[in-house]
């Protein structure tokens, strides 16, 4: 009973804090630590812009990162709005099967440490492009690189400024479209003229912030259960509409196994074909470098996705009986998302003003709203290398390119994708952030990874195997995502969806690595061959290093 009155006494003290967070008007702490996130990336986009000279201050800063600082980059590009808000509203909504997404985020840490960080140091310079044509034909591999790197920056982007759009309606009480709006022109400032060392830098700040904004806000939980997990999850299961299903893992997955399996392979392999996650392994001096910075990475999510599991069961626990929110239908049903501005997206930024009133609202709303900068600004860099440094100076011009031109594409794919991730946001506005970036990940795994890892370890990949394995997989997923109910029905508006759940994963991943084994197999032309001997060249590299860029030369 004690402990239930001092969860009363957090709720009664921060109702007007809450009040705020729930109407949609403007909450003024709020609004001073988003001003003052403003203020400080700004001067640090400044600062970066005098240091950004040539397309390797850019792209890799220099290539002169430690291992901690680019493990601290890492873990804020990869600490999305999906990871922060997605999965506390997943939690909120499915309990346990929420943290799924959690799982498979964090399982693709190993892949990447063990497969790929170093060799993807040692053979590349600025995109993993570099790597996957280290032996195989420019041309075909780096358009599929683009191609599959683009559509999965898209993806991304939408999980992206669908979370910023509902924070700052959230904080200011603007129309949706007008916050898209702001926070595209804000990214295209950021990258346009600060580069990789810019974002960097918004990244390590947003990296520290999240981290600590996420152990304040989970202390404050079990505070109000005198540091009682289990009398945090015991009221859980008593509010929630699901009661003790609430805390049954599996429901998800008993009712569609199949989806559930393709979501698990997704997220395990997605994470070694993410183009803006690959990209942060450039930045670093050398392979022991990348390495270390897989492991500063692994830790810091790690711990952050532990912390996810408490705010997503506190949300529950404090926020559906909260008198703003809570609302019971005639039958006396519950809706868990009465009165909650932003729905799902956006229960963790209500919970810290239950938990924490008006100031730790701004404060985590300033955190996230950093959190959604740093990533877009992972994304619209890697989608500016691929479109400028693999389509322009190495398709287009084959290599006949001078480092004026290619800053100038640079900088203008950068405006561009400003401008797609703006529609994007606009017309995917109802959608969950996780599970759109869950979407981004089946993309990546299906044509990224599989190329990635067979052209750096198995000696009879081919070009041809490749790319059209590659194509095969991203066409798979991109055009199982489309039939989708996703897509098909809840952006095109058809009445039923093609195909039977959204997920692709369990299809593509498979066609994506039989048809680079097969083709790859059945190659016999001169240049196939060519490129299988160039294997043992590439073995070397990626093993010692021997031949790769150094800091002062990258």
């Amino acid at each position: 009973m004690k402990k239930l009155l001092l969860a009363s006494w957090l709720l009664l003290m921060s109702s007007g804090a809450v009040h705020a967070a729930g109407t949609g008007e403007a909450n003024t702490s709020a609004i001073v630590m988003f001003l003052i996130f403003i203020a400080g990336t700004m001067g640090i986009t400044y600062w970066a812009a005098k240091r950004t000279q040539t397309t390797s201050d850019f792209y890799t800063a220099g290539g002169g990162l430690s291992g901690l600082q680019n493990g601290l980059a890492i873990a804020g590009d990869y600490l999305s709005a999906a990871s922060f808000l997605g999965i506390a509203g997943m939690v909120y909504v499915s309990g346990f099967d929420g943290m799924i997404y959690a799982i498979g985020f964090l399982f693709g840490w190993p892949v990447v440490m063990f497969l790929v960080a170093e060799r993807l140091r040692n053979l590349g310079k600025y995109s993993f492009a570099d790597v996957t044509s280290f032996r195989l034909e420019q041309t075909p591999m780096r358009i599929l690189a683009a191609s599959a790197s683009l559509l999965i920056i898209a993806l991304y982007l939408i999980a992206q400024m669908v979370g910023a759009g509902k924070l700052i309606v959230l904080l200011f009480g603007l129309d949706y479209k007008l916050a898209i709006v702001i926070v595209g022109t804000l990214m295209m400032v950021y990258v346009a003229f600060g580069g990789m060392t810019a974002t960097t830098w918004v990244q390590i700040i947003k990296a520290v912030l999240m981290l600590f904004g996420a152990t304040l806000m989970t202390i404050l939980v079990l505070m109000a259960f005198k540091f009682n997990p289990d009398a945090l999850l015991a009221e859980a299961v008593r509010v929630h509409p699901a009661g003790a299903n609430l805390m049954a893992p599996g429901s998800d997955v008993s009712s569609n196994p199949l989806n559930a399996l393709s979501v698990g392979l997704a997220l395990a392999f997605g994470t070694a074909g993410l183009p803006h996650i690959l990209m942060r392994f450039f930045t670093v001096s050398n392979a022991q470098e990348a390495r270390k910075s897989v492991i500063y990475a692994t830790s810091f999510i790690g711990y952050f996705y532990l912390l996810t599991f408490i705010i997503g069961f506190g949300a529950v626990a404090l926020l559906i009986r909260h008198p703003e929110f809570f609302q019971a239908g005639p039958d006396g049903s519950i809706n868990i998302l009465k009165g909650l501005i932003g729905g799902t997206n956006m229960v963790a930024v209500h919970l810290a003003a239950a938990v924490g009133g008006s100031w730790l609202l701004g404060f985590l709303a300033a955190v996230t709203f950093a959190t959604i900068v740093a990533v877009v600004a992972g994304l619209t860099l890697a989608g500016a290398a691929a479109i400028s440094h693999d389509l322009y100076a190495n398709v287009i011009a084959k290599g006949k390119v001078t480092e004026k031109q290619q800053m100038r594409l640079s900088r203008l794919s950068a405006i561009g994708l400003g401008i797609l991730a703006i529609l994007l946001g606009i017309l995917f506005e109802n959608q969950n952030v996780a599970f759109m970036v869950g979407l981004a990940f089946a993309i990546a795994a299906s044509s990224n990874f599989p190329v990635l890892v067979l052209s750096i370890s198995w000696k009879g990949c081919t070009t041809r195997g490749a790319a059209i394995g590659g194509f095969l997989g991203l066409a798979t997923a991109t055009i199982w995502v489309v039939l989708s109910k996703t897509v098909w029905v809840d952006v095109f508006g058809f009445t039923d969806p093609i195909t039977p759940f959204p997920n692709p994963g369990i299809l593509s991943i498979p066609v994506a690595f039989i048809a680079i084994w097969a083709i790859s197999k059945l190659d016999k032309s001169a240049r196939g061959k060519k490129e299988q001997d160039a294997f043992e060249a590439l073995t070397v590299r990626s093993q010692t290093g021997i031949g790769a860029s150094s800091a002062s030369s990258h």
